[in-house]
């Protein structure tokens, strides 16, 4: 049944390649990922992506080939180190390369998540600064805006927010707009505080947007240090979980190769080496989703 599958698909690109003459098989192939991503990617994620390219972190055709050509040597060489069988090494190549967009929708939206954490710090601290000058919650708002400090997306956000304010002729809607639409309690805190200082009045506003301001310098030093141990841990996290992979290795250098061999006739042990192999597949992405969604500074 599988051989009839991998040849159906083999026969389909086959085809398919030929319609589009002229095309080599590399643009071919990421000419048809990209007419399915944009089918089915949510406009969310084209909008981080967009956000990636413009901040020169996308990775080029080179890097994407090398990332290619990586997975599918580690899976080949650790799906036939399993199986000894061509068959479900090149099923496993296939499913390796499959991986690579959702790795890539997770890189995306660590870079995105960084900008838009380092775009916050901007904005708390600049509206906090300004505010010491204008004494206006708002009037700070407009000096943010007109500074060039801030970028897109964030840039409108303070917009609608400086919108909402002359549209109600209050502050609660517009700060309960950027909480909701920023979920960081250094956020949450600032705009807490200015609405306390405008509904209500406060003499010590200054000692306390002072202490405020200190708060973020200390979550964006303690953001950055963990960003550094992350890092590291990561380089670690991906090499034990690439040599979990090879463990089959020591358990054939201790029972032989030639008895290892006649194992794999017993329908049990492959179930039981796919599901080592998806498992530890399992635990190599959830490592990867760990890292790469949360930023450290929620």
């Amino acid at each position: 049944m599988f051989e009839v599958l991998l040849s159906g698909f083999i026969l389909i690109f086959i085809i398919s390649y030929r319609v589009n003459k002229g095309t080599s098989v590399y643009k071919f192939v990421v000419d048809q990922i990209g007419a399915v991503y944009e089918k089915y990617a949510p406009y969310s994620f084209k909008e981080v992506r967009n956000k990636t390219k413009e901040l020169g972190q996308e990775y080029t055709v080179r890097q994407y080939t090398f990332q290619v050509l990586i997975f599918a040597t580690l899976a080949g060489v650790i799906s036939y180190l399993y199986f000894y069988n061509v068959m479900l090494t090149t099923l496993y190549v296939i499913l390796a390369i499959a991986i690579i967009p959702y790795i890539t929708y997770l890189r995306c939206r660590k870079v995105f998540n960084e900008f838009i954490f380092e775009q916050i710090q901007i904005y708390t601290t600049n509206v906090i600064m300004e505010y010491s000058t204008v004494q206006s919650f708002v009037r700070a708002l407009e000096g943010v805006v007109s500074s060039g400090v801030l970028e897109e997306p964030v840039l409108s956000d303070v917009k609608h927010m400086i919108e909402l304010s002359y549209q109600n002729g209050a502050i609660d809607e517009s700060i309960n707009y950027m909480n909701n639409k920023y979920n960081f309690y250094i956020v949450k805190n600032m705009h807490q505080l200015f609405l306390q200082i405008t509904n209500e009045g406060s003499k010590d506003s200054a000692d306390a947007l002072e202490v405020m301001l200190n708060d973020i310098d200390m979550l964006v030093s303690a953001v950055y240090i963990d960003k550094i141990n992350r890092h590291n841990f990561h380089r670690s996290f991906i090499a034990f979980g690439v040599m979990l992979y090879f463990m089959i290795a020591l358990v054939q250098l201790l029972v032989g190769v030639h008895t290892y061999l006649k194992l794999l006739d017993i329908s049990l042990v492959v179930i039981l080496l796919n599901f080592i192999i998806l498992m530890n597949s399992w635990f190599l992405l959830s490592g990867e989703k760990y890292y790469y969604e949360d930023v450290g500074a929620e």
